[in-house]
């Protein structure tokens, strides 16, 4: 299982963090999603078939892009 922890500038509430978590969590191989409004953070734990880069593609789709791509974890 990978692992990864980012920040998305874009969350600014708690619908922000709740889109995030749903819709990250219908992506197929997603096993866990937790988004943090204080830190505009979000770890994502995931295994095949869901990969690093349908995850970006996902938070573009809707809205909330990783900064930078930048991965903390």
């Amino acid at each position: 299982m990978t692992t990864k922890t980012f920040v998305v500038p874009n969350i600014s509430c708690g619908h922000c963090t709740h889109t995030i978590e749903s819709e990250l969590a219908d992506v197929a191989g997603v096993q866990s999603v937790k988004a943090d409004q204080a830190t505009k953070q979000v770890t994502v734990a995931f295994d095949a078939p869901a990969t690093w880069d349908k995850i970006v593609e996902t938070l573009e789709e809707i809205n909330y892009p990783p900064a930078n791509q930048v991965v903390l974890q």
